[in-house]
C-alpha cells in the first residue's frame, strides 16, 4: 500500500461519516446552535489549540526521528493557526483549553508511530470538512478576509495529512502496521462523527441528510 491508497481507503470506508460531517449542520453541532461570530471563532480556536497540544505530546515521546520531527513541525504550525484565530477574539480567556473533545482524546491515547500517523490522516480529513464550513460561514457573513484565512488553514491541514500518509510508507513494514494506522484513522473519524451526531440529537436534529 502507498500513501494515496491509504488515504483513499480511509476516505472510502468512512464515506458516510465524512459526508455528514461535511454538511452545513456541522457548525450548528459544534456551537450548540449558537452561530454568533464570536462563538464560531472560539470553537475554531479551541480546535486548533487541542491539535497543538496533541502534537506537542506526541513529539515529546516519539521514538521515530522523522515522525518526531513531523509532530514537532505540526505543533508549531497549529500554534500559528491558533494565534491567527485568537487574534480576532475579543476575549481569548474564553477559549476552553480543557475541552479537547472525543477525537483528540482518542488521538492522545495512541502510542505507536503507525497509529499516530494514521490518526493524523483521519484528523486531516475531518479538518478539511470543518474548515470548509468555516469558510462558508464567513463567506455568508460577507467577511472575505476571514474566509480566506480559513481557506489557508484548510490547505495547510490537508497537507499535514498528505505528509503523514507519505511517512507511513516508511514506517509501515508489515500489513499489520497499515491496519493499525487505518484503524486509528477510522476511530478518529468515528469519534468526531459520534460527537457531532450526539450534539445534533440533543438539539432535536437528525444527522442524516434530508433526501
Amino acid at each position: 500500500m502507498d500513501a494515496a491508497e491509504f488515504q483513499d481507503s480511509v476516505a472510502g470506508s468512512m464515506a458516510v461519516e465524512l459526508e455528514r460531517l461535511g454538511s452545513s449542520k456541522l457548525l450548528v453541532a459544534l456551537t450548540d446552535a449558537d452561530l454568533a461570530e464570536a462563538t464560531v471563532l472560539r470553537i475554531a480556536a479551541e480546535s486548533e489549540r487541542a491539535a497543538m497540544e496533541t502534537f506537542e505530546a506526541w513529539a515529546d515521546d516519539e521514538g521515530h526521528e522523522d515522525a518526531r520531527q513531523l509532530f514537532d513541525d505540526y505543533h508549531e504550525q497549529e500554534r500559528d493557526h491558533y494565534d491567527r484565530i485568537a487574534a480576532d477574539l475579543e476575549d481569548e480567556s474564553a477559549v476552553d483549553a480543557g475541552d479537547i473533545g472525543p477525537m483528540h482524546e482518542h488521538l492522545r491515547s495512541l502510542e505507536t508511530t503507525a497509529a499516530r500517523l494514521g490518526g493524523l490522516v483521519g484528523r486531516a480529513l475531518i479538518g478539511d470538512r470543518i474548515h470548509l464550513q468555516l469558510v462558508n460561514f464567513f463567506v455568508n457573513e460577507g467577511d472575505e478576509k476571514r474566509a480566506d484565512r480559513f481557506r489557508e488553514l484548510r490547505t495547510e491541514t490537508a497537507a499535514q495529512g498528505d505528509r503523514a500518509a507519505t511517512l507511513l510508507e516508511e514506517v509501515c513494514t508489515e500489513d499489520d502496521d497499515w491496519e493499525r494506522a487505518r484503524t486509528a484513522a477510522a476511530d478518529a473519524i468515528t469519534a468526531a462523527y459520534e460527537a457531532y451526531a450526539d450534539s445534533l440529537d440533543d438539539l432535536g436534529l437528525d444527522p442524516k441528510p434530508i433526501c
